[in-house]
This record gives C-alpha cells, sequence and structure tokens, in this order.
C-alpha cells in the first residue's frame, strides 16, 4: 500500500468518524433531555402524593377531633368511626403546604371516594421546569401529576353496642380498647393512626 493511498483512507475516515461523533453527542444529549423530563416528572409525582396524603391526614385529625368531642355529648358519636364525618376545611390548605415544601403548586384539588372510602385528589405542577435541552420548549415545560389519598377507619364495634354504655373497639393489628362515654376523657383516646389509615389510592 502505498503512502497515498493510506492518505486517501485517512481522508475517507475522517468524515466518518465526525459524522459517528455527532451521532454519538446527539444520542447523549437525547438521553439527558430524557432523564431532565423523568426527574421532573418524579418530583412532581413526589409533591402530588404528598400533598394528597397532607389532606387526608389533616381530614383524619379533624375526625379524632370530632369524635372526642361528640363522646358523651348524644347516641351519635360512633358515626365518627364510619370515616367521612370531616367537612375538610383544613385539607387544600395542608395540600398546598406540602406541595410549596415539594417546589410545586397545587392546581386542582377536590374530594375523591375510592372502594367506597372518602379521600382527597390532587393534582400539582411543579415550579421549576424541565431545563433547557435539545428539545424545543422544554425550558419553559412544567411537570404535572397527580395523586388520591383516601381515609380507611381501622376499628369496629359491635353493631348491637349501646353508645350509652361502655364501647370496646377491635382495630387492625391486634389493637382495642374501651371508651366509657359517662367517664370519657380527650386523652382515652388513641392516635389517630389506630383510628384510621391514611394511604394513597392504587
Amino acid at each position: 500500500m502505498t503512502f497515498s493511498s493510506l492518505r486517501s483512507d485517512r481522508g475517507q475516515t475522517l468524515p466518518i468518524y465526525i459524522w459517528v461523533t455527532g451521532i454519538l453527542l446527539f444520542v447523549a444529549f437525547a438521553f439527558f433531555a430524557f432523564a431532565q423530563a423523568a426527574s421532573a416528572r418524579n418530583g412532581a409525582q413526589s409533591a402530588a402524593d404528598a400533598a394528597a396524603l397532607a389532606a387526608a391526614q389533616d381530614a383524619r385529625d379533624e375526625l379524632l377531633e370530632g369524635l372526642g368531642g361528640s363522646i358523651g355529648e348524644g347516641d351519635d358519636w360512633l358515626d365518627w368511626l364510619g370515616g367521612d364525618n370531616f367537612t375538610g376545611d383544613g385539607a387544600e390548605g395542608a395540600a398546598d403546604a406540602l406541595a410549596a415544601d415539594n417546589d410545586s403548586s397545587v392546581i386542582s384539588f377536590g374530594p375523591a371516594e375510592v372502594n367506597g372510602y372518602p379521600g382527597f385528589r390532587v393534582k400539582v405542577e411543579t415550579d421549576y421546569t424541565v431545563g433547557d435541552s435539545i428539545i424545543p420548549g422544554t425550558e419553559s415545560k412544567h411537570a404535572r401529576a397527580e395523586a388520591t389519598a383516601v381515609i380507611k377507619p381501622r376499628c369496629d364495634v359491635d353493631p348491637a353496642a349501646d353508645p350509652e354504655k361502655v364501647i370496646e373497639f377491635d382495630c387492625d393489628g391486634g389493637d382495642s380498647f374501651e371508651i366509657d362515654p359517662d367517664d370519657f376523657e380527650l386523652d382515652d383516646l388513641p392516635d389517630a393512626s389506630t383510628l384510621f389509615s391514611v394511604h394513597l389510592a392504587d
């Protein structure tokens, strides 16, 4: 092989090398862009999950307060165990606060019901954008996600129980306790998580 033919081969290889390098760079930037978008979506979903759970937990606290305030005040205090006796007045504020903690804003909020259990559906949008990338428009694109959290009662009482007498509560996990309406103090109630579970809907 002559020197001139070697130089010719190098001359033909250089454009191919540049072309392949350009493709590899483009692919790398494309993967980076998708990674940015995935990160933004994950951040939005985390914010939505946290906001929905915060709303449901606020309602759960309201249920506990309502139950404690109604014991001994009438025959319908056991109705609070159904898990749907809340107004949810503070739930949206709780959702807003947790979304903000995750650099997002609530753009849609409302009550929800899943398998007969009450809760809240929250949709959020990130305060930050996906960021600059080779995909046009990502520098102004915000990620969105939604989540639903429900409140599920964890305790049962005998349907024939007299609300004016001592009531025994049987709860998930083997927990149990008694309430005497005639001799009741707020400290007699267990933690809200014993009476009601809060979880994200599938």
